[in-house]
C-alpha cells in the first residue's frame, strides 16, 4: 500500500505494456492458426486431400500468407484506437465533455488534485446516469480524462468525491490507464476477428468435402479458445490488481480513508453501467452475478476492497450506505 504512486509500479505497468505488445503478435498467431483449421474443416479453404497431419502442414504454411495480412489489419485498428481511443469510449457510455463553467465545485476538486501532483488536470467528463460509477481514460500526457456519472455526482458528499477522483488520478499518475486502453484495443482485435470468422461460418456453407473435417475443426476450436480466453485473462488480471493499488492512491493524495470506505459503500450494488466490457474494466467498480461472472471479474469485491482500506490505511467502515442523498446548494461554492 505504500509504494503506491511510486516509480515501481510505472515500471511495473510499463514492463506490462511492452509484453502485451510482444505477446499479442504470438496470440493472434495462435487465434489465426485454429481459425484456418476451423476454416480447412468446413471446406472454405483448400486441404492437402492427405492425412490430418499433413492438413496442418499445409494450414501453417498458409500463416506465411496470413499473418502479414492480419498484422497489417492489426497495425491500421492500432492506430485508430490509438488517436481515437477516446472519442469511442464517449460514444459507447455517452459521456459528455464538460468545462470549469458547467461543474465547477467539481472541476476545482480534480484540478487542485492534479496540482499536488504536477500533473496537467485531465479532461472532465459526465455521463448522464443515475448509476454511480468512474473511471480514468486515455493514453498519453495532454489526452487524459476523468469521467464520472450524474448519479455518482447526487450522491457523494465534498470529501468522497475527491477521494474518488484521486482513485482515478491514480490510475492516470500509475499509467494504468494506457496499460488497459492497449490491453482492450488488442482482445477487442481477437474478439473482432473469431466473432466475424464464427459468424460467417453460421450463414455461410460450403461444398467441398474434408475425409478430416471433425478433427481439424476439433482442433481449431481449441486453440482459437486458448489465444481468446488468454487475451481475456490477461485484462482480467491488469484490473483487479490495479484497483487495490487506485484505492490506496487515493489515500495518499488526500489522507483521508474514511471517504475513500465511504464512496465505496455507497457505490456498491449502484454501479451497473451499460458499456463494452472493454470499458466496464476501467471502471471504478464493475459489478458481476453468478458463478461465471465473478470467476472473470475484472474487479475485486468491494469488502476486499473496503477490508484493504481499514488494514492498511487505518480507515472505518460507516457501514451499508441506507440510500439517503443530502442536496446539494443551490449555489456553486468555488472551491479552493
Amino acid at each position: 500500500m505504500a509504494a503506491v504512486g511510486l516509480q515501481t509500479h510505472i515500471w511495473a505497468n510499463n514492463t506490462r505494456s511492452t509484453l502485451l505488445l510482444i505477446g499479442f503478435p504470438v496470440m493472434l498467431t495462435l487465434v489465426l492458426f485454429g481459425l484456418e483449421l476451423v476454416l480447412m474443416g468446413f471446406g472454405f479453404l483448400p486441404n492437402s486431400g492427405g492425412t490430418l497431419g499433413q492438413d496442418i502442414g499445409l494450414a501453417v504454411s498458409m500463416l506465411a500468407g496470413t499473418i502479414p495480412l492480419a498484422v497489417v489489419v492489426a497495425l491500421v485498428w492500432f492506430a485508430i484506437a490509438w488517436f481515437g481511443n477516446q472519442a469511442m469510449i464517449d460514444v459507447m457510455t455517452g459521456a459528455r465533455k464538460v468545462e470549469r463553467r458547467d461543474e465547477p465545485q467539481l472541476y476545482n476538486l480534480l484540478e487542485n488534485l492534479a496540482i499536488s501532483r504536477g500533473l496537467q488536470t485531465p479532461t472532465l467528463r459526465i455521463i448522464d446516469s443515475d448509476s454511480l460509477n468512474a473511471f480514468a481514460s486515455g493514453i498519453r500526457e495532454g489526452h487524459y480524462s476523468v469521467t464520472v456519472t450524474r448519479g455518482l455526482i447526487a450522491a457523494l458528499d465534498r470529501d468522497e468525491m475527491d477521494a474518488v477522483l484521486a482513485h482515478e488520478l491514480t490510475h492516470v499518475i500509475n499509467k494504468d490507464v494506457r496499460t488497459m486502453i492497449i490491453a482492450s484495443i488488442f482482445a477487442g482485435i481477437i474478439s473482432v476477428v473469431c466473432q466475424l470468422v464464427f459468424r460467417g461460418l453460421f450463414y455461410l456453407r460450403s461444398g467441398k468435402d474434408n475425409k478430416n473435417a471433425g478433427p481439424l475443426i476439433l482442433i481449431g476450436f481449441l486453440i482459437a479458445a486458448v489465444g481468446y480466453v488468454f487475451a481475456i485473462v490477461i485484462r482480467m488480471m491488469l484490473s483487479r490488481t490495479r484497483e487495490f493499488v487506485a484505492d490506496a492512491g487515493s489515500v495518499e493524495l488526500t489522507k483521508n480513508p474514511d471517504a475513500m470506505i465511504s464512496a465505496l459503500r455507497k457505490v456498491s450494488g449502484r454501479s451497473k453501467l451499460q458499456a463494452p466490457d472493454d470499458v466496464q474494466g476501467m471502471f471504478l467498480d464493475n459489478e458481476r452475478e453468478g458463478f461465471t461472472d465473478a470467476l472473470f471479474a475484472t474487479h475485486p469485491p468491494i469488502e476486499k476492497r473496503i477490508a484493504a482500506l481499514i488494514r492498511f490505511g487505518g480507515g472505518r467502515d460507516p457501514g451499508v450506505w441506507d440510500g439517503a442523498i443530502v442536496e446539494a446548494p443551490t449555489t456553486a461554492v468555488p472551491i479552493s
